[in-house]
């Protein structure tokens, strides 16, 4: 398994799967758009995308989002997309982009990560727990669609 940091040729791959990820929480396919959405991401510098190949095909996909804290006075980063391909879990994959998520926060000296997931999602629960990722028990989150 290679992991990569996707660029503006590996679109094609990072869309795919980010469309993907996108269906696996419901949202109707759309490919162009994701294509689109990564693009303007990547060309502005605006998120990380990293990939894993297995044999040529892309099998993981992860998007991660800079912030700061000003608590710890910071930086921070939101990883908000992790997919796998169904035929690629329980190989690593997934622990192979949490590794890769510890190291550029680690590279980047920030204080955190963060991420959100489906209540009902226990097998990606189960993996951030393993790689050490703790629950938030202190405070609650809330957000408001407009």
């Amino acid at each position: 398994m290679e992991l990569i940091e996707a660029g503006i040729s590996d679109l094609d791959a990072a869309s795919a799967l980010f469309d993907a990820y996108r269906e696996f929480y419901r949202y109707p396919s759309n490919p162009k758009a994701c294509e689109s959405f990564l693009r303007e991401r990547i060309s502005r510098g605006e998120s990380k995308v990293f990939l894993v190949k297995h044999d040529g095909a892309s099998v993981g996909f992860m998007q991660l989002y800079p912030s700061f804290s000003s608590l710890s006075l910071k930086p921070v980063w939101i990883l908000y997309d992790l997919f796998v391909r169904p035929e690629a879990r329980g190989r690593g994959v997934a622990t192979k982009l949490l590794a890769r998520a510890q190291a550029l926060a680690a590279e980047t000296g920030a204080s955190e990560l963060q991420l959100a997931t489906a209540i009902d999602n226990k097998t990606a629960q189960r993996a951030y727990e393993r790689m050490g990722w703790n629950r938030d028990e202190e405070f609650y989150y809330y957000n408001l669609v407009v």
